[in-house]
């Protein structure tokens, strides 16, 4: 039987793709939402990456009247302790890991696949990433913070994964504060994680796109 995949967007490299980054939008976006910000990046042509945006199922989301839109889980309250959908989460995080043994199969290895998410797809790209049994290349969370900060299920296959996280000052929708608290977290249980912050809101900046340029630089090493 054919495993039942997410519809992605995926944008193929120049050469032969040897690395791939599984990038997750936030709620009622799509897979197109970061569609333009990979020219951006300027990651050099080799090695080739591919880029694969999968689109969220759309779900009725209690916080805004049940109106049914993309979501990787339902958000039932503004206060972020007061908000989850655990059994959401645990679907995503289902659909994303068929993802990325996909990209397995299409011969790339989990230690050159990077897993990132912005807002609700950084919280599931975190919980799944940080579970995930076989070591990833890298985590980037953008504007996210941890649906279950006790972290069950960590793997130490990912313990010294390096994570990229990034955060607004000005974000109304996810509070600096559930950025820093996220970031308390992993750095307390040793996870590398490199923090930025923006004056911006609930957004991506240029200068953060420039930053996550070169944190990807730095991981994806030139092949001889």
């Amino acid at each position: 039987m054919t495993p039942d995949y997410l519809p992605c967007v995926e944008i193929e490299p120049s050469s032969p793709a040897t690395w791939s980054v599984v990038w997750l939008h936030g709620l009622g976006a799509d897979g197109h939402d970061f569609e333009p910000i990979v020219p951006e990046l300027g990651l050099p042509s080799s090695p080739g990456v591919r880029f694969v945006l999968p689109h969220a199922p759309a779900i009725p989301v209690t916080i805004n009247m049940g109106m049914v839109m993309p979501a990787w889980y339902d958000i039932r309250d503004p206060d972020l302790d007061s908000r989850k959908d655990l059994e959401g989460l645990r679907r995503s995080m289902g659909q994303i890991e068929r993802l990325l043994a996909r990209e397995q199969e299409r011969g790339i290895p989990p230690e050159r696949i990077v897993l990132a998410g912005f807002s609700q797809g950084g919280a599931v790209a975190l919980q799944l990433g940080l579970s995930y049994p076989r070591r990833l290349a890298g985590l980037l969370a953008l504007s996210t913070y941890l649906l279950e900060p006790g972290l069950p299920g960590a793997d130490p296959a990912n313990a010294r994964t390096p994570i990229f996280q990034a955060h607004g000052t000005l974000d109304p929708m996810v509070p600096l504060a559930a950025g820093e608290a996220a970031r308390a977290v992993l750095a307390q249980r040793g996870y590398p994680v490199t923090w930025k912050t923006y004056p911006m809101p609930h957004a991506v900046c240029a200068e953060e796109v420039e930053d996550i340029s070169r944190w990807l630089a730095g991981l994806m090493k030139p092949e001889d």
